[in-house]
């Protein structure tokens, strides 16, 4: 096993530990490991809400869940030599659960878990359609997920890291707030919002104190969305054996990781998505000097994706377009036909007897796949979405005798706060 440069001691809070990571991106924020190109390490990661969120029949927690203090990121960690202009070369050589934590109260000791935000709290993909707080918690044996809320169903894990990138400098910064700000200044109150501002609330910055604290955190960038460091991307190709290239704006790369995830399925259509857990990576670094300028790489990681997903070879595919659910035809849309396309696959399979928020929960943790199928043909974007049928403990694809019924079981608990 690598050594372990962070480390996490699952009995203390995020903010407790020997390392303070951070939950916000800003370039002052002090390197708290040192590495050396060629070096391979483990890093320890807590789940994204820092133990919010409970195992248990309630989904009051997710309904109240501290947005503000998300992602809390293991990090940043400064590659020497590492200059802007360079490509930082991460390794993924391992990636799983708190490691010999197989029961416990924090998510990724054996269970995690899959929520849906209520529209006043974030929201998501399908937040129309579900406006309401709803979570799902996932038990891990075997390298499989299973529900009790959830039956029929078992998966094997896509283990990734939801986010993991490297630190902004101070003019990519300075772009990232002026443009999102102008967006919500376009329907600034918009609910969910268009973006998130800037919010020194519940900012954890590292080791910056005083002056330097409050100075940082009236403007460090919220961890939310994927931007061209990298950031929470949510790709769940990230898996073991994937290298990636990172573009580098700060003096030894300042990277950082966090919100791990069991299994996902593309999109994350659940916004508080996949199957959230917390655990450890193995990484090994490296470096292409200039490499930002030689393989044209100015903004937006390259990755290679690892070959240790689920090995799936059937699917049953909806595909959806462009066009709203009350007939209102939209110019190649691919957000909406997406949309479509995952409704189309609820509708499906509540037929078999699920209800929505349980197709809905499916959809977001389970391994699919997710495309776009066609975006050039006028007015209609068509994009798919593929259901391996092996996930399902019955026959899922449609036959001359009807559906066949599951017992939906306790069903997908709701908040009613």
């Amino acid at each position: 096993m690598p050594d372990v440069v962070f480390p996490l001691d699952s009995t203390k809070k995020f903010t407790d530990q020997e390392k303070i990571g951070h939950n916000r991106w800003h370039p002052d924020i002090p390197a708290q490991v040192h590495v050396k190109p060629g070096d391979s390490f483990r890093v320890h990661c807590r789940e994204w809400f820092d133990g919010a969120i409970v195992n248990d029949d309630s989904a009051d927690d997710i309904l109240n869940a501290p947005l503000a203090g998300v992602h809390v990121l293991s990090g940043p960690i400064a590659v020497e030599g590492v200059q802007p202009g360079d490509l930082l070369i991460v390794d993924i050589l391992d990636v799983g659960p708190i490691p010999q934590e197989d029961s416990g109260p924090l998510a990724g000791q054996g269970w995690g878990y899959t929520g849906v935000f209520a529209t006043s709290n974030g929201g998501g993909f399908l937040t129309e359609q579900f406006p309401d707080a709803y979570k799902v918690i996932w038990d891990f044996q075997g390298g499989k997920a299973t529900s009790r809320h959830v039956p029929g169903v078992s998966f094997t894990g896509i283990v990734h890291p939801g986010l993991m990138g490297t630190a902004p400098s101070h003019e990519l910064l300075g772009k990232w707030n002026a443009r999102e700000q102008a967006l919500i200044d376009t329907d600034p109150g918009r609910v969910p919002p268009l973006a998130l501002p800037p919010l020194p609330d519940s900012a954890i910055l590292g080791s910056l104190s005083g002056a330097d604290f409050e100075r940082a955190a009236a403007e460090a960038a919220r961890t939310a969305p994927p931007r061209e460091n990298g950031g929470n991307q949510d790709i769940k190709n990230l898996t073991k054996g994937t290298r990636v290239f990172y573009p580098v704006f700060v003096d030894g790369g300042n990277l950082s990781m966090g919100d791990l995830h069991f299994s996902q399925g593309d999109g994350e259509i659940t916004f508080c998505g996949a199957i959230e857990m917390g655990g450890f990576m193995d990484l090994h670094v490296d470096v292409i000097k200039g490499g930002m300028a030689t393989y044209g790489v100015s903004e937006n990681a390259i990755f290679m994706p690892g070959n240790t997903d689920p090995q799936y070879s059937e699917w049953l595919a909806f595909s959806g377009t462009s066009v709203t659910l009350d007939g209102e035809q939209r110019y190649l849309d691919s957000h909406l036909s997406y949309q479509r396309a995952c409704l189309h696959a609820i509708d499906y399979l509540t037929k078999f007897g699920y209800s929505a928020i349980q197709a809905y929960m499916i959809l977001g943790a389970a391994p699919i796949e997710g495309r776009l199928s066609g975006v050039v043909d006028i007015p209609n974007s068509c994009s798919t979405v593929y259901i391996p049928t092996a996930i399902f403990d019955f026959d899922v694809r449609p036959g001359k005798n009807g559906p066949h019924q599951v017992d939906p079981g306790m069903g997908v608990p709701m908040s009613r706060g």
